[in-house]
């Protein structure tokens, strides 16, 4: 029987997402294969989550093209980006707890692609008015990964509805969390 690396690799994010510390046998399980079967696809734990580093990249980039960065007012470019990436948050938030990839000369350029993309957003927003020009685009980006990733484990741990995530992670980053005085 054929394996489905797709499934596989859904499966492992789905279980990875929620238990970062699962082992290989878990993953298998969780795939519904046997761990000799996953490992003839992924030689160990370091070879799968540099395949779902792989997809988690695919799937920033599509979110990112779905979201189409350059339309409209910045900040509705990024009310679309976070619903865009919903989806994948999940995959994401583990991800962003693996430092191997992002630590030494092995870094996948598909990173800096990301970042670069939603910094180009950041700045679009500092030109046009819309974002302060005190907090600099490559720290509005990571306060922005590491929102999605924070609002992936609030939902996760039960402490936040799922239903909020857009809202939370947008109105956060956008508004900040201090309260404003209306004039």
């Amino acid at each position: 029987m054929a394996v489905d690396r797709a499934h596989v690799l859904r499966s492992a994010a789905t279980l990875l997402t929620r238990k970062s510390t699962a082992t290989m046998d878990e993953v298998a399980r969780a795939a519904g294969i046997s761990r000799a079967t996953l490992h003839r696809h992924f030689a160990g734990r370091d070879a799968l989550v540099r395949a779902l580093e792989a997809l988690g990249i695919e799937e920033c980039d599509a979110a990112l093209d779905s979201a189409r960065l350059e339309e409209g007012p910045a900040q509705d470019a990024l009310r679309r980006f976070v619903k865009e990436i919903e989806p994948a948050a999940g995959l994401l938030a583990f991800l962003y707890t693996e430092n191997q990839l992002f630590e030494g000369e092995e870094q996948h350029e598909g990173w800096s692609r990301i970042d670069d993309r939603v910094s180009a957003l950041f700045r679009r927003g500092r030109l046009s008015g819309e974002f302060r020009v005190d907090l600099t685009p490559a720290w509005l980006t990571e306060a922005l990964f590491g929102l999605l990733a924070s609002g992936v484990w609030v939902v996760q741990s039960g402490k936040g509805a799922p239903k909020d995530f857009h809202h939370m992670i947008v109105e956060l980053l956008l508004g900040g969390a201090l309260r404003r005085e209306e004039s």
